[in-house]
């Protein structure tokens, strides 16, 4: 069943109506502004320039009027009572035109995104804190009143004026609930202008987009401020001890090994390092001091102690951090210094506080994605959250970093969308600074990538949404006449994984999702697309369809996925998978795929197929 939300966006609002308006107005048409001009700051920044094209651009697209843009409400803006009698115009930035004439609200105290947009009868104003929140508020409006969506970097809806359609008189305000919000979807991150437009804030593009939020996902860190290479054969006591070897001599500082952050040389050495980096990104205000991608993490005494007394091995690892701290506040007072609260270092410490400028980024990697992370009957989610409400005892400096995807099939049908609305407004209702969403980063064309990102962006600027809602715009609005048969594999896959009882995190093979209806499901989910392409049979639409066909002919062909000799498989199970392959193998060309999974390129899933046969 579909939750139809087109033309109408919720987002979380203040709402102030205007004194000098009475309810029984009738309201403004916006089919009626042949005559209006979209008036912008004698010397806007250029995000503000670029918010009254994005307004003329599309306007123009839905009602056929090209409104110009001016710099001044009249020609002479000296006579503000002419101005208050013609009236009719969209104000877009802040101005002293527009507060001469009281038609503009004063954004003093905005932050960088919040906005106002004031509806009256012959004015609309929207205005914000720079330098994106006039833009951002031009793309609310766009989306709450014209029923504007961006749904993909090649396919933006705009649906005609609706001419009997008439806006009350208002002022609305709006706060985004997180400072930062990143969806690591290649189909956001490689488009700077469709993640200006989903008000993803850490996409760098050009000026007019509006740069990006000041603070930063935190990563691993510790592999290049302390290598291996550089330290490792002189100073063995530096790394750590594990089993009663000191692990220096490894393959890989990254994946291998962590520091002892016990000894005053390892200190020394990371604060050397941190300090360095900032004097060579003097532009940065972040500064990441975090743990390396590993669980071998030091086990000698002094290490081992403070982990004991603090209960979790965050102990050592926040001591050592909050030393670092210490050290940069002192020369550089507006740098944040972050670290992963990640594996073994997830838990809080009992008695340990991260420093003021000490930013904590939680990662949920341990979680189920089948269930929602505030599932109080999902055993591995209930930890996450009891993690979280601890940290948030202790310090209000908290990141997530999120887990979207299944690192193992890329292309593999993941039963998780469901809980995308959830997990994120949890993150909201905890009050967290911002939320990473990773995903399928480094591969194009993943499993729904497009209507994932779509959710996870919309969400994310407005969590209060509904995902189901989300879900079922985008198909209809996208998939058009395909929508349907879609919509029906996304709740199979959904529904056989939530009946298996199974508890999956974000690396699975098919059956720790499916169990034993693995092949069911792909055999009535190839079954749905082929519906689909018939319902759609021509188009960009069918392209659309047959991009996302390619998880279905994933799941499919799990059986033969991983055999590498033709000769091991049995003749007619081969012969029944080879007009999948060729139809997967044809498709993920057509579309770009790079990767079926985290660690590989596609192409060598390519040539192992291709040697079955095909």
């Amino acid at each position: 069943m579909f939750i139809i939300l087109l033309g109408f966006y919720c987002f979380n609002v203040s709402v102030t109506w205007c004194a000098d308006q009475e309810i029984s107005s009738p309201g403004l048409n916006l089919a009626a502004l042949e005559e209006w001009r979209i008036v912008i700051p004698e010397k806007p920044i250029p995000s503000e320039a670029f918010a009254a094209r994005e307004f003329q651009h599309f306007f123009n697209i839905a009602s056929g009027v090209n409104l110009p843009i001016i710099t001044s409400a009249i020609s002479h803006p000296s006579n503000p009572d002419e101005t208050r009698r013609t009236g009719q115009h969209i104000f877009i930035g802040s101005h002293k035109a527009m507060h001469k004439i009281n038609q503009g609200s004063h954004v003093d105290g905005f932050g960088a995104e919040e906005f106002s947009i004031i509806i009256r009868e012959n004015s609309i104003t929207i205005s914000g804190g720079t330098p994106r929140g006039t833009l951002y508020g031009v793309y609310a409006f766009l989306e709450t009143w014209l029923g504007v969506r961006f749904l993909t970097t090649d396919h933006t809806h705009v649906p005609p004026l609706d001419r009997e359609k008439r806006l009350s008189p208002g002022e609305f305000t709006y706060h985004p609930s997180f400072a930062m919000r990143t969806c690591s979807y290649p189909e956001t991150t490689q488009h700077p202008l469709f993640a200006a437009r989903m008000r993803i804030n850490t996409v760098a593009g050009p000026k007019h987009l509006g740069g990006i939020t000041d603070i930063r996902t935190i990563n691993h860190s510790f592999y290049r401020q302390i290598p291996t290479t550089v330290y490792g054969t002189a100073h063995p006591e530096y790394y750590a001890l594990v089993e009663g070897k000191r692990l220096s001599q490894v393959k890989s500082d990254a994946y291998d090994t962590q520091p002892c952050l016990t000894n005053p040389d390892v200190l020394d050495i990371v604060t050397r390092s941190v300090l360095a980096e900032i004097k060579d990104h003097p532009d940065r205000n972040y500064i990441a001091i975090s743990q390396n991608d590993s669980r071998q993490y030091c086990r000698c005494s002094r290490c081992a102690a403070i982990d004991q007394q603090e209960g979790t091995h965050m102990g050592s690892l926040l001591t050592f951090v909050n030393a670092v701290a210490d050290r940069v506040a002192r020369e550089h007072p507006h740098i944040m210094v972050g670290t992963l609260s990640y594996l073994y270092s997830r838990k809080p410490p009992r008695t340990i506080k991260p420093r003021p400028n000490v930013q904590i980024q939680l990662c949920s990697i341990e979680c189920c994605q089948i269930h929602a992370i505030n599932d109080p009957d999902c055993p591995k989610n209930v930890a996450f959250c009891k993690d979280l409400k601890a940290w948030r005892g202790l310090t209000d400096h908290i990141s997530i970093w999120n887990y979207n995807v299944n690192f193992n099939n890329f292309l593999l049908p993941c039963p998780n969308l469901r809980v995308i609305e959830p997990n994120i407004r949890f993150f909201a209702a905890n009050q967290v600074t911002g939320v990473f969403i990773e995903a399928a980063d480094n591969g194009v064309s993943a499993e729904f990538s497009d209507l994932r990102n779509y959710m996870t962006c919309r969400l994310l600027w407005e969590p209060s949404q509904s995902g189901e809602a989300l879900m079922d715009e985008f198909l209809i609005l996208h998939y058009k006449k395909a929508a349907a048969p879609i919509r029906e594999f996304i709740d199979l896959i959904h529904d056989t994984a939530e009946a298996s009882g199974r508890h999956r995190h974000c690396m699975a093979h098919y059956a720790q999702y499916y169990g034993i209806h693995g092949w069911d499901v792909a055999s009535r989910g190839l079954a749905l697309f082929d519906k689909a392409l018939a319902l759609e049979p021509t188009g960009v639409v069918h392209q659309w369809v047959e991009k996302a066909s390619i998880a279905a002919l994933r799941l499919a062909i799990e059986p033969i996925w991983y055999v590498k000799d033709p000769k091991k498989v049995h003749p007619c199970l081969l012969k029944e998978m080879r007009p999948l392959i060729k139809r997967f193998l044809t498709l993920c060309k057509k579309y770009g795929v790079t990767r079926s999974r985290s660690t590989a390129p596609f192409e060598k899933d390519r040539k192992r197929l291709l040697k079955l046969g095909v």
